[in-house]
């Protein structure tokens, strides 16, 4: 997978994040990321892995997002990854 093809990924989990009040809530809580900080962040390979990692850690939400944008769970793994998610990890 290209970077671009992660990041074109982790924006579609942004809007999908930020589209329901209680999934952004959860990730703006458990981030530490305000919520006027995410527009100067959001380019960031780092801050992108971190919302995928957010919908990694919650199965009920990874699916969600998976059905939603017609993408398999494992493509949402490798594009964290390519974003350097998990990195000095084994699984």
């Amino acid at each position: 997978m290209t970077n671009d093809m992660a990041e074109a990924i982790a924006l579609q989990a942004a809007a999908f994040i930020f589209s329901e009040d209680t999934l952004r809530d959860r990730f703006l809580a458990l981030s530490g990321t305000e919520a006027h900080d995410i527009r100067a962040r959001i380019q960031d390979c780092g801050f992108q892995a971190s919302m995928l990692e957010f919908l990694l850690g919650h199965e009920p939400d990874l699916l969600s997002f998976a059905s939603a944008e017609a993408v398999k769970p494992e493509i949402v793994v490798t594009a964290w990854r390519t974003l350097g998610g998990g990195t000095g990890q084994e699984w």
